[in-house]
């Protein structure tokens, strides 16, 4: 089973199959609005711009399951996007992405790529390790703004822990989309 297998809900409550992705480079986020690592959604958006016409497409999944920094509607999660970060890449409905809730598209991402989550991650590694200790060493999503890499064939191809921003993203979607 591929990504592209997925069906995921809409910030409306509509189903959509990731199969109209199909084709496409694929940046999976889980994201918050609450959260020091929020202003990544400029980078995101960013990459959006940069790569769009060469194949990428960032989709955003909120989620409320680190530090309750998602606790808006799927309405407001829309409005903060749209007029804090201009936001043009779709924003899903809010999903837990861990634990006995969780979406089945992250229990795919995480088990395709379980990550490499250590102390050269610094202060999100202290603040793991203190407040969610057990999650250390699993596949689990640690925090916000997880990245998941999927290639146009629908396969993860990478994780990056939330400390990797976009930018540092950038030069590995170069690489793999076509030449523009």
């Amino acid at each position: 089973m591929g990504v592209y297998d997925f069906e995921v809900t809409t910030a409306d409550g509509a189903t959509r199959s990731l199969g109209d992705f199909s084709g496409k480079v694929l940046l999976v986020v889980n994201v918050a609005s609450k959260c020091g690592l929020t202003p990544q959604y400029e980078g995101l958006q960013a990459l959006y711009r940069e790569f769009r016409e060469r194949g990428l497409e960032v989709l955003g999944f909120p989620c409320n399951q680190f530090g309750g920094q998602e606790p808006g509607t799927d309405e407001e999660i829309q409005d903060f996007c749209a007029t804090n970060f201009a936001v043009t890449f779709p924003v899903f409905g809010k999903i837990d992405v861990n634990g006995p809730n969780a979406h089945p598209l992250f229990v795919h991402l995480r088990a395709e790529a379980p990550g490499d989550f250590g102390p050269d991650h610094g202060f999100l590694y202290e603040h793991v390790k203190n407040t969610r200790p057990e999650a250390i060493g699993t596949d689990e999503v640690k925090w916000n703004f997880t990245k998941f890499l999927v290639g146009e064939d629908g396969e993860v191809r990478r994780r990056y822990e939330p400390t990797v921003t976009p930018e540092e993203i950038g030069k590995d979607l170069d690489a793999l989309l076509p030449a523009a």
